[in-house]
């Protein structure tokens, strides 16, 4: 029997469980104990290999400290139809899935760690060039 490939929701909802427990410096095993599952069933959440319904993502949301629409940020589906609004559709090249991997989560804090704006704006031209000279 073939196994059933996860929902792009699920995975997209999973993987901002992921992102945002690792923000906080939360383990699998930490936030497991405080929804009563164990990391292996936190696993399978981030991963979207398992569904979160509606209340236990409300859990979640409580636990992590965010409200529950914060799950669904950066939803985007493929057969999405025109958008409506002043929305200035799909931003560059930005992958906002890097986001969301650890070394993305790691950059991200220890960026705003950074408490000098001179410093950080620094970086950010020597990131920028570092790009540049990578390109093929």
């Amino acid at each position: 029997m073939p196994r059933k490939t996860p929902n792009p929701i699920d995975i997209h909802v999973g993987s901002r469980v992921r992102m945002r427990r690792m923000l906080i410096g939360m383990s699998q095993e930490k936030l497991g104990e405080q929804l009563g599952l164990t990391f292996q069933q936190v696993q399978k959440y981030e991963k979207g290999a398992n569904r979160i319904g509606a209340s236990r993502l409300y859990q979640i949301s409580q636990t992590l400290g965010v409200p529950v629409d914060y799950f669904y940020e950066g939803l985007q589906l493929e057969d999405d139809g025109p958008q409506q609004g002043f929305s200035e559709g799909k931003a560059g090249s930005f992958d906002l899935n890097m986001l969301s991997t650890s070394e993305g989560i790691q950059l991200n804090s220890a960026f705003f760690s950074i408490r000098d704006v001179e410093v950080r704006k620094r970086l950010l031209d020597l990131v920028k060039v570092l790009a540049r000279t990578d390109k093929p």
